[in-house]
């Protein structure tokens, strides 16, 4: 059976996002600042501060003005080289952040040890047009935080993209990234990734490579392919929450998983002992669809779920659908084990393909994430 997997930390609001501090208000959807966010209270916790520096090499961040910068991004930028910590006082940081290759080994820490109350958010979709007039983002280029770096740890943040499609009918590109991984040994606990579509894209920096990804007890929420990429990723204890569309007729409304994973990538995405449910009605949601990009044609997406709650939400007849036609999805790489919960009934056996118990041995955290051992 299953282990138990912690519950969403509150109900979705009207946009689905789960935070709101003055000036982000209205558009995201904690009810008020967090306890830990307001004045008097020690904004760093046990985390020190920049008088009593957890190590020399830990940057202070807080938007009141209390470390040593008020934007994620300004200490991005001043932590140069390796190995570099910044520890985030509660509060919204309405901005985008990247992080380069060059900055590997970096850990980021929300201090009150709750991701409710360190939101990285912005509402750039794939349509939106650039302020220098030369195009639009894209999907990639959506992103509120990008991580290219090797050896990134976040623990107790929330990654969000608050971009709605009801408030810009007109576009084409509804893509909206939350966050975009793409280093090797990224490891993400305790945090949330809140969007619509394209929530959480798990990547690699190229084709060629391959980036092993941990996440640890993490929220993840959105409505079309908002787990996607070629990452080597393991999901564990993790609690996937399909939002529900008023935008269409009829099923299938969305997608939980796309992965785009290599041909020659003999890992894609494993989700175990984790959970998915759905604020939509029953059966209004697909569980993957293969995504074989243009860049890419070769590609035979892989997705494992094992010993995961499948929430009534998802098609138990037919969880599965093509992106493409010339891709099917029967030619991909997916596959289930011990699943529970009244999405995981198979009713169709070709619709569900399982593993058996000997094959299920080869789809281990252990076997994905090779001689990396992320820390718990």
């Amino acid at each position: 059976m299953p282990r138990p997997v912690p519950a969403p930390l509150s109900p979705p609001s009207r946009r689905g996002f789960l935070l709101a501090t003055a000036g982000a208000g209205a558009a995201l959807g904690l009810a008020a600042t967090p306890a830990t966010a307001r004045a008097g209270h020690r904004p760093f916790g046990r985390y020190g501060s920049p008088a009593a520096r957890l190590t020399p090499d830990t940057l202070y961040v807080d938007p009141r003005g209390r470390g040593d910068f008020t934007s994620v991004q300004a200490a991005v930028t001043a932590a140069t080289g390796t190995g570099r910590t910044l520890v985030l006082a509660p509060g919204t940081y309405r901005e985008t952040v990247a992080v380069d290759a060059s900055r590997t080994d970096a850990t980021w820490i929300g201090a009150a040890e709750d991701p409710r109350a360190v939101v990285i958010v912005y509402d750039n979709a794939a349509g939106t047009p650039k302020p220098d007039g030369s195009g639009t983002y894209g999907t990639s280029g959506s992103a509120t935080t990008t991580v290219a770096a090797d050896g990134f740890t976040a623990r107790w943040i929330t990654f969000a993209n608050d971009w709605l499609r009801a408030d810009h009918p007109d576009y084409t590109g509804t893509q909206a990234v939350a966050l975009k991984a793409q280093g090797d040994r990224s490891a993400f606990h305790h945090c949330r990734f809140l969007g619509h579509q394209d929530t959480l894209y798990a990547d690699t920096r190229d084709l060629t490579l391959v980036a092993r990804q941990y996440y640890a007890h993490c929220y993840v929420e959105g409505d079309v392919d908002f787990v996607f990429g070629r990452a080597t990723a393991v999901y564990e204890h993790c609690h996937f929450r399909t939002l529900v569309r008023t935008d269409l007729a009829a099923p299938p409304y969305g997608f939980v998983f796309a992965p785009s994973t290599a041909a020659a990538s003999p890992r894609g995405y494993l989700v175990t002992d984790s959970r998915i449910s759905s604020a939509a009605p029953d059966g209004y949601y697909k569980l993957a669809r293969p995504w074989v990009p243009s860049s890419d044609t070769t590609a035979r997406p892989m997705l494992t779920v094992r010993e995961t709650r499948l929430g009534a939400g998802l098609d138990a007849v037919a969880p599965y659908a093509n992106m493409r036609d010339a891709y099917p999805w029967q030619e991909q790489r997916f596959r289930e084990y011990r699943n529970t919960g009244p999405g995981a009934a198979v009713t169709v056996p070709a619709n569900r393909p399982q593993l058996t118990r000997a094959e299920a041995a080869a789809h281990t955290k252990a076997a994905y994430l090779g001689d990396w051992r992320p820390r718990a």
